[in-house]
This record gives structure tokens, C-alpha cells and sequence, in this order.
């Protein structure tokens, strides 16, 4: 049975009239749009599979996004329905103003999660993505390399959907750089926790990196004269700017250096131990 909504593999078969079409035992004869002039040997074509005005049909092109997916797409009309986005197909993608977690504007860029609606079994999309995406999993690890969309900001930090599957959270100390919503980034599992939830960073610290990071931050303070303005309590941004890591790295840095007591760290500074030059 074909998945509205969807990419699938399916048997076309050509028609007296040389139409093309694909029998569905459920759906009956769902005709292929912009078919191709012949078919391949085995008559086995990859359709994605959408409802229209006039009924279902299949289509070789491929949208950005498919039933069940979350994308960032562009508001591209608004009208008595709803507004209306570009997602790679003829026809526009319907965001209802009903599933508009807030109005959105022509020109503008939404976080969409896409549905098959079941009454008309056309596809709608909505920005209630909570509604639609759990916030556990046990299918991750930590240290798991993942893809990252920016959902919203928090006091803690972003909370961002994973893989398009599931929503994660990155604290601010994990940030690399400025982001913004509906961004796609490329992060990490930092740890999965005892209720499935999801802790996100956008760096991976091993133990040679850490070693590394160390002394970079010995050769710093040396060139600083012994007393740098970076501490634990700076903010994120400053930190990657100088050293191009996150708060959290740096502060696993900083708390090894310490524990070797080779340095101070004070509230608005941090100080070599036995520099020549302190």
C-alpha cells in the first residue's frame, strides 16, 4: 500500500493511451505527473506520493521535506487560508493560521513540521512542533555526531530538534557561536540522561584536545603576563572568539589547570602559579 506523504519505490505501469499510472489496492489508479518518456526495464520508478485538488498523484520530484519531517521553509504568500511556503514542488505547502505558533510574515523563515491531515489527507504543515516531536529517545549515545535545527531559545540555552526526530537541549556554555532560529547545525550527543532527555554540544572535547587546550591557555597567559581577563564566568562568545572552543571546554580547562595548581582563578581573572611575572 503507498504512504502519502512520501518517497517510495513503486510499479508504474503505462496505460493503452500511453498514460502512467500506479494501482493501488486501497487508492485505485493514482496517475504520475510529469512522467518521464520511458520507463525502466522492471517498470520500477521512486515517486513521492501527494494529494491535490483533484485527487492523488505521483511525481519524481522529490520535496524538501515529507510527511512526518520538520524543515525550515520560506513564507512565500499569505492569504484567507493561511500562509503558504516553498518547499520544491509546484504548488505551495499550506501553514494554516491555526498551527501558527506565531504569525508569520511573507519573506520570513519558519521551523514547520509536516502532516498528513486526516480528513483530507492533503499535507499541512504546523510550527506546534512540540506537539508532534518527543523530547526522549533511546536510540542516541553520547558523543554521537547528530544534525541540529534551531527551534527556540531558553534561560538554559536552545532547545533545538535532533535529527529532525527529536527535541534536544544546548545549554548556553556549549555554543560555539551566534545562532539563530531555524538554523541547521552540526552537533553532538554530550550526554544522554536517566529520562531519555537529550543534553546537545557542538563540540566534541577528547582527552589529547583538552591536553592541547590547556597549554594553549598556559601560552596565553604567559603572553597576557601572567593574568588573563577570561574566566569561568565569561560569556561564551568571548571565549570562542580567543580560543574557538565552548564555555563548557574551557571550563573543563580551566578546572584541570587548577587541580594541577598551575593556575588561580578568581572572579575577573585568571593567574599563573609561580609565573616570574606575577
Amino acid at each position: 500500500m503507498i504512504e502519502i506523504g512520501q518517497q517510495q519505490t513503486v510499479t508504474v505501469i503505462q496505460s493503452q493511451d500511453r498514460r502512467y499510472y500506479i494501482q493501488d489496492p486501497v487508492w485505485g489508479e493514482i496517475p504520475l505527473v510529469d512522467a518521464p518518456t520511458s520507463l525502466p526495464s522492471d517498470n520500477r520508478l521512486q515517486v513521492f506520493i501527494y494529494q491535490t485538488e483533484s485527487g492523488l498523484v505521483a511525481t519524481e520530484q522529490l520535496p524538501l521535506v515529507q510527511a512526518g519531517e520538520c524543515a525550515t521553509l520560506e513564507v512565500e504568500a499569505i492569504n484567507e487560508m493561511g500562509a503558504f511556503l516553498g518547499w520544491g514542488m509546484k504548488k505551495q505547502l499550506l501553514l494554516p493560521f491555526s498551527e501558527q505558533h506565531n504569525p508569520v510574515l511573507i519573506g520570513e523563515k519558519c521551523v514547520v513540521y509536516v502532516d498528513v491531515d486526516p480528513t483530507t489527507h492533503r499535507l499541512v504543515a504546523t510550527s506546534y512542533i512540540e506537539r508532534h516531536l518527543p523530547e526522549t529517545s533511546v536510540y542516541y549515545r553520547a558523543q554521537q555526531a547528530v544534525s541540529l535545527r534551531v527551534l527556540k531559545a531558553t534561560q538554559l540555552g536552545y532547545k533545538v530538534i535532533v535529527d529532525d526526530s527529536v527535541i534536544g537541549l544546548l545549554f548556553h556554555s556549549d555554543v560555539l557561536f551566534p545562532i539563530h532560529y531555524g538554523q541547521q547545525i552540526k552537533g553532538f550527543i554530550k550526554q544522554v540522561r536517566s529520562d531519555g532527555k537529550l543534553d546537545l554540544c557542538m563540540q566534541l572535547v577528547s582527552r589529547q584536545a583538552l591536553d592541547k587546550l590547556s597549554q594553549t591557555i598556559l601560552s596565553w597567559l604567559i603572553e597576557q603576563g601572567g593574568v588573563g581577563t577570561l574566566t569561568d564566568k565569561s560569556t561564551p562568545t568571548a571565549i570562542a572568539k580567543q580560543f574557538g572552543v565552548s564555555k563548557s571546554s574551557y571550563k573543563k580547562a580551566l578546572g584541570k589547570l587548577y587541580k594541577q595548581r598551575r593556575i588561580e582563578i578568581s572572579d575577573d581573572c585568571i593567574r599563573l602559579v609561580n609565573n616570574d611575572g606575577d
